[in-house]
């Protein structure tokens, strides 16, 4: 029963902790959109995916380092506390959420790999100047032009964007991929969508994520008007140009991909062209000074090192062991 128990407690704290933490993120974006209204799309965007992430990372971090210890040390192997219908409850809800989030993720991994190869099989590879990766055109009824995978990505672009677009609105266009490269944003969507995932009942931070998906395509939008004005302008032709071409309610089939247009679900391309026409007119945005990119593993490692040094404390663990015995109390 020690063992059994013990298991219990820790999927249900991860479960309730996780949910908890991703209800006060959702809130706290709320109320912090109109401070950071300001900062560049590259900044909040960076704030939403460590927002989003800290959730998760929080609910780990306290069941790793404080109440896996504080049962270890303090619970007596000869308990008489039995697991409860409500722990057992929390407990299967914690598990299927943890194999759903791992089967959605290795699903859409798989299906963009299977989605890549079926690209590559009727590809032809072609040279584009400002994007070090390789690139291929692809026949798609879509106005494809997006970059496909996480560890070796490719960029895919439809014979339809190519043959619309002009050389300067295809360079910038380019640029806004390799917006999305530098940002390591096929990544952080994979991460997401684990994190997503994890809350199999409770989606109370998918706010932030489709948030954190819109605002992703801004900041890629301003590392390519960064060059010039002109390229802000032709981004922003192009833009206007691929959102003409997209089928009726049709929409870019990419689960781990980031491409061009077809993310926006509650601003929408409008405002990204708009934004666009600003920044020609008032100057580009300087993103190649910013450490923003730093933030979130800056913000998880610091709080992992006060974590530890917290979790070394015996008083500290005793406390968590004596609200781990009123929770099972409180259960029964």
């Amino acid at each position: 029963m020690y063992e059994l128990l013990g298991i219990s407690v820790m999927l249900a704290a991860l479960l309730l902790i996780n949910a908890a933490a991703s209800l006060v993120t959702a809130f706290t974006w709320q109320l912090a959109t109109p401070l950071v209204a300001s900062l560049s799309a590259r900044t909040r965007s960076e704030l939403l995916f460590t927002l989003r992430l800290a959730a998760p990372a929080l609910a780990l971090v306290a069941v790793c380092l404080f109440i896996i210890p504080s049962y270890i040390d303090y619970e007596p192997r000869t308990t008489t506390e039995v697991v409860s219908k409500k722990l057992a409850a929390l407990a299967i809800v914690s598990l299927v959420s943890i194999g759903f989030a791992l089967w959605r993720t290795i699903r859409a991994w798989r299906a963009t790999a299977a989605l890549s190869r079926d690209w590559l099989a009727k590809a032809e590879r072609i040279e584009i100047a400002g994007i070090e990766l390789p690139a291929f055109r692809i026949p798609h009824q879509f106005p494809i032009i997006a970059i496909v995978g996480t560890f070796r990505p490719r960029l895919f672009i439809a014979d339809s964007v190519l043959s619309s677009l002009s050389r300067d609105e295809l360079a910038a266009a380019i640029a806004h991929e390799a917006g999305h490269l530098a940002a390591r944003d096929n990544l952080k969507r994979t991460l997401l969508r684990v994190c997503r995932d994890t809350l199999l009942l409770v989606p109370f931070a998918r706010s932030v994520e489709r948030m954190w998906a819109e605002t992703a395509e801004s900041a890629a939008d301003e590392f390519a008007a960064q060059t010039s004005p002109a390229t802000a302008l032709n981004l922003a032709s192009a833009l206007v140009t691929i959102a003409k071409m997209v089928p009726a309610g049709g929409r870019a089939d990419v689960p781990l991909g980031a491409y061009l247009v077809g993310a926006e679900e509650t601003q929408g391309v409008k405002s990204r062209i708009r934004r666009l026409i600003e920044i020609s007119a008032n100057g580009a945005v300087n993103q190649r000074s910013s450490a923003s990119h730093l933030l979130p593993l800056a913000t998880l490692t610091t709080c992992a090192v006060i974590a530890s040094i917290a979790a070394g404390n015996s008083t500290v663990l005793i406390g968590v062991h004596s609200v781990l015995e009123l929770a099972v109390k409180l259960l029964c």
